[in-house]
């Protein structure tokens, strides 16, 4: 039998116990709730944007025989995921001309921006970055940031329209749903791409790959309008100086008025270092250690895939066994730990199994600590602010991702790959230590998310 077959029937048999566990276990069973469904269909159109500029665009670039140095920072084209707060309260507040009268703040919003996205990643994958690294550039940066602003209306209309009680297995979903768009976008775009695939170059898979906006959309069709609080949405003549309190002012304030609100976005700043470090140059090393085609799809995405479902389904017990200051902490230490199978592919070389040993280790890890990380960023946005409060912690994030592993390409040169993936474990102590900090101070919210009152409401996280 072969290694495909072997790769697809365990895939099958994953699926098939997750099915089993959400229809039997209690602790399983919302993931089956039509809120819980709807915020899965968003995270697909949610996930598969950030992975063509990320895991396939560096896999590309490496094939194109883009030298390490510039893949790395070819990921400086994200900069919109670092800076989307700056424009989200227009987007959170701005009613658009009939689109908003028809389906509603959000939901008009998300129509018009995944149009245009659409286009923009068809543009993206006829711009040949071999020869035309340049307008390859332009059109990643447009993809850059109508993805952004598309992440902006979804991670505003998933908080919204999840109840209290939904909130984490709704987020669980949610990054089901998202790393389902990875695999879209990751082994599905390389496979359509690849001369060991089907074979149809990079602007036909990069096109068909744009396709992955219909899930949201469909989710929003099913949803309705969601639970969107405009706090002026009666009042008449509201002046210039009222709106823009309310639209840019009182989003920031709020939440900068909270105790503990700077050390929170110092630890969202750093918490994922290490990891995005790793996640950059991955693909380059797979391609560096002679791995086929086939093998990155098989073990990195399937396997890999697999494994992302199985620790984001356990995400929300995790939260409800732990609570979310130790389910933080002891998913931020498996992610840590977890780039040392790298260290050992990277010892190893090419061995198949080893790879896939790494990867679906990371990846199990990952989808604990993202579902947990997504429900505590989660938890901090006010109903009255939602979209802008949770684009300023998801920016902070984005930071580390795009701007503090940039040059994650010039330690792998220095080092080699051994000595960067332990340099990306030390990377990660900082924000280890800043939730524990954090977790001391009692700033790491135990509840769901932060009351939508119509004062200033300057609360202080609730203690763990």
């Amino acid at each position: 039998m072969s290694v495909e077959w072997i790769n697809f029937l365990i895939f099958a048999g994953i699926l098939a116990g997750i099915v089993v566990l959400a229809t039997t276990v209690p602790a399983f069973k919302p993931y089956l709730r039509k809120a819980p469904l709807i915020s899965f269909l968003l995270g697909i159109s949610s996930g598969f944007p950030l992975t063509l500029l990320l895991a396939t665009m560096t896999f590309w670039l490496s094939k194109e025989g883009i030298d390490k140095k510039t893949i790395g920072f070819a990921i400086g084209l994200t900069t919109p995921y670092t800076l989307k707060f700056l424009w989200a309260p227009l987007i959170d507040k701005t009613p658009l001309p009939m689109l908003t009268r028809m389906f509603g703040q959000r939901r008009g919003w998300l129509f018009l921006i995944q149009a245009l996205l659409f286009v923009a990643i068809w543009q993206l994958g006829g711009s040949d970055p071999a020869h035309h690294l340049g307008t390859f550039a332009v059109w990643a940066i447009a993809v850059a940031f109508l993805s952004a602003t598309q992440d902006i209306v979804i991670d505003a209309y998933r908080i919204e329209i999840l109840s209290d009680e939904d909130m984490a297995h709704g987020t669980a979903t949610n990054q089901f749903g998202y790393r389902t768009g990875n695999l879209l976008a990751g082994a599905g775009t390389v496979y359509l791409a690849s001369a060991e695939g089907l074979g149809l170059g990079w602007a036909t898979a990069y096109g068909l790959t744009a396709f992955c906006v219909l899930p949201a959309a469909l989710a929003a069709l099913w949803a309705g309008p969601g639970k969107f609080i405009d706090r002026y949405a009666e009042a008449q003549g509201m002046s210039a100086g009222q709106w823009l309190k309310e639209t840019v002012i009182n989003p920031f304030r709020e939440f900068l008025g909270r105790q503990g609100a700077a050390l929170i976005l110092l630890f969202v700043l750093v918490y994922k270092i290490g990891d995005a470090m790793g996640q950059s140059m991955l693909n380059p090393m797979i391609v560096e250690l002679g791995f086929a085609d086939m093998d990155y799809i098989s073990a990195n995405k399937l396997w890999g895939f697999g494994a992302l479902i199985i620790g984001s389904a356990l995400g929300a017990p995790f939260i409800l066994w732990l609570g979310m200051a130790r389910a933080l902490i002891i998913s931020g230490l498996m992610m840590m730990f977890s780039n040392v199978m790298f260290m050992a592919l990277a010892a190893s070389g090419n061995e198949y199994w080893m790879l896939v040993a790494a990867v679906t280790t990371e990846n199990l890890t990952s989808g604990i600590g993202l579902t947990v990380f997504t429900t505590y960023l989660s938890g901090l946005s006010s109903l009255a602010y939602t979209a802008t409060q949770f684009a300023l912690l998801s920016s902070f994030a984005a930071v580390a991702r795009t701007w503090l592993a940039a040059p994650a390409g010039i330690a792998a040169e220095k080092m080699g790959w051994v000595g960067f993936w332990g340099f990306t474990i030390v990377a990660a102590v900082p924000g280890m230590l800043l939730l524990w900090i954090l977790w001391r101070k009692g700033y790491v919210v135990s509840s769901v998310r932060q009351p939508s009152t119509e004062d200033d409401g300057h609360e202080a996280p609730a203690k763990a």
